[in-house]
């Protein structure tokens, strides 16, 4: 059996609108285009796990509890539309903490590899054949840390990001306005349309 391609989701300015640290669930908000990708990339069999930065615990702003309702809640809006996550994977750690255990040099927090480490074991993934999306060069680093085709997106701070670098943005196979466009280079890239679909 040979192992699954999967597609790593940068959380805030990739699916959902970046508030600044998300701490109240009613500040949740998705990009119109988000879960159709999502469930576009289900049908064509990839793996789809969020890796995130969750900072914000560390900081004191929210804690563990909430992030995981957050993801419960963005779970049941993509089952309604008829789409999944596979894993999520978010960080607490922040190099200025004010959490004491949480001030810690980890291998986690993007764009250190930890969360895709994880994933890959969890799932049996190829890391080589999968691609990281993300609006920060910390999702383009995470790709090349672990090997896979890194994809920045120009919500978020994608725009500020890319236009730093003049569009050419290094370290990423491709820049796409959205989780959208995203989406429709990887199952291009991949192959896709394929018979099967």
């Amino acid at each position: 059996m040979t192992t699954r391609q999967a597609v790593f989701l940068d959380r805030d300015g990739t699916m959902i609108h970046d508030v600044g640290y998300l701490s109240r669930l009613e500040d949740l908000r998705w990009f119109p285009w988000s879960i159709d990708a999502i469930r576009m990339l289900n049908r064509a069999g990839f793996a789809v796990c969020v890796t995130t930065n969750q900072g914000g615990i560390g900081m004191g702003l929210y804690d563990e509890d909430f992030v995981q309702r957050a993801h419960a809640e963005m779970a049941a809006t993509l089952a309604a539309s008829g789409g999944h996550i596979d894993g999520w994977f978010y960080c607490p750690h922040h190099p200025r903490a004010v959490v004491p255990e949480l001030r810690v040099d980890c291998d986690c927090r993007k764009p250190k590899p930890g969360m895709i480490h994880q994933a890959a074991t969890r799932f049996d993934l190829d890391l080589a054949r999968s691609f990281v999306v993300g609006d920060k060069m910390a999702d383009v680093g995470l790709g090349n840390a672990v090997g896979a085709q890194s994809i920045l997106v120009k919500t978020g701070y994608g725009q500020t990001e890319a236009s730093r670098h003049n569009g050419d943005v290094p370290g990423a196979a491709y820049v796409a306005e959205t989780l959208a466009e995203a989406v429709s280079w990887i199952l291009a890239s991949s192959g896709f349309p394929r018979e099967a679909l």
